[in-house]
């Protein structure tokens, strides 16, 4: 008990002495030892790395988890030491609530068996996440995660303990300097012995001597021998606190050079994350693609004439209208081919109007709606699906292609 009282005791002390040594020269009152200009460049550059390190590291977690209360809850897994539980993904979410869906609707309609379709590649989408997930934080939070928990605590722990190295320092500095003046202002003060009259007698100098008479200059001399050795003390110190100061100056700079080995390691991880986002949306654009080639081999099998244009792209943009001019006399086409025969007129490629449509002479057809359609401003008229007339021919020929299909 008594050695450990002792010991915080001293340690009180010293914490003292640096705290009142960093006060003054705050305010200016004392010196301060610099540190070389390689150190201080290593320590801002190892400062500027910790501090975009961090940035790029918080950052990097909400790009792959946008939920904070998902990451609060990882992080407190991680300081617990307990291993984090398999979420899912929003795509299989998305994908799960397709495919039940489509079991409610029936997956021999139409639409619930888009919605299987649909929701097998959503969850196909959510496993391509998850296994990008998985690999960006292997590969790169993690040593981003090492080096601030790890490396970084390490050259913060020596920075500080060079920190009080240099205060120590400095207090002995500060203690020589005070015992040099001491003595040099014990030097600059007159002797008694030396000033004093050569005729000067004492009287009874024998008995003097034997009371003790002489025990002022006796004074003088232990005062100049304390001051000696006070002096000889803080040199002695101030070649222990100098020594232990360069030692731990060494050890810092080691660390803070370890930085560059560190940019070289951050450097492959970046590479890594970034195959690994080339990889994830490579998958996505794969699987959005064999989708979409699903979606239309289905949609031209449930309706022919809606979807007629996707076997031809090179005529569709030309030629809207999947019904011949030829065929109903007095109907202008609407276009022509995208080939042009010399000494024959263009016609203009606009949008078809109603009112341009002309009843045909001979004959009676009839035309079905194939879907709804609502209307986009006055001229044009709104169509209910399964709607079959003889007027819906002239209507036809005004809407969005596909609309209707001639009967």
């Amino acid at each position: 008990m008594d050695f450990n009282l002792k010991k915080l005791t001293s340690d009180a002390g010293v914490f003292f002495t640096r705290a009142v040594q960093f006060t003054e020269e705050k305010l200016g009152s004392a010196e301060k030892t610099e540190l070389d200009a390689h150190l201080e460049n290593l320590i801002a550059r190892a400062d500027c790395t910790k501090n975009w390190t961090e940035k790029i590291f918080r950052q990097t977690e909400v790009l792959l988890q946008p939920n904070p209360s998902a990451r609060i809850e990882e992080f407190f897994y991680e300081k617990l030491d307990k291993k984090i539980p398999s979420r899912t993904t929003n795509g299989e979410l998305l994908g799960q609530y397709m495919l039940d869906a489509a079991k409610d609707f029936g997956p021999g309609t139409p639409y619930g068996s888009t919605l299987i379709t649909v929701g097998e590649y959503q969850s196909r989408l959510g496993g391509a996440e998850r296994e990008f997930l998985q690999t960006s934080a292997i590969n790169f939070l993690t040593p981003l995660r090492n080096f601030l928990e790890g490396d970084w605590r390490t050259i913060s722990k020596e920075r500080r303990l060079l920190e009080n190295r240099r205060l120590d320092l400095d207090i002995c500095k500060a203690r020589v300097k005070k015992a040099k003046q001491a003595e040099a202002k014990a030097a600059a003060e007159p002797d008694f012995q030396e000033t004093r009259p050569r005729n000067y007698v004492l009287s009874a100098s024998a008995s003097a001597q034997s009371s003790g008479g002489w025990d002022s200059w006796d004074l003088e001399d232990s005062k100049e021998s304390a001051n000696v050795m006070d002096q000889r003390k803080a040199e002695q110190e101030l070649r222990v606190a100098q020594t232990e100061f360069d030692r731990q100056a060494e050890v810092t700079r080691l660390l803070l050079e370890g930085i560059s080995s560190t940019h070289v390691n951050h450097l492959r991880c970046l590479h890594e994350f970034v195959e690994a986002q080339a990889t994830y949306y490579a998958q996505c654009h794969q699987y959005m693609q064999e989708l979409q080639k699903e979606l239309s081999s289905a949609n031209s099998d449930t309706y022919p004439n809606s979807f007629a244009s996707n076997a031809n792209p090179s005529t569709s943009a030309t030629c809207p209208s999947p019904v011949s001019s030829a065929t109903l006399p007095g109907v202008s086409p609407p276009c022509l081919a995208s080939t042009s025969t010399p000494g024959i007129a263009r016609e203009p490629s606009g949008p078809l109007k109603i009112q341009d449509v002309q009843q045909p002479s001979t004959g009676h057809r009839k035309a079905k709606v194939l879907y709804d359609y609502d209307a986009h401003d006055t001229s044009e008229l709104s169509l209910l699906a399964d709607e079959v007339g003889a007027a819906m021919v002239h209507i036809c020929y005004g809407e969005p292609f596909g609309t209707c299909c001639i009967m």
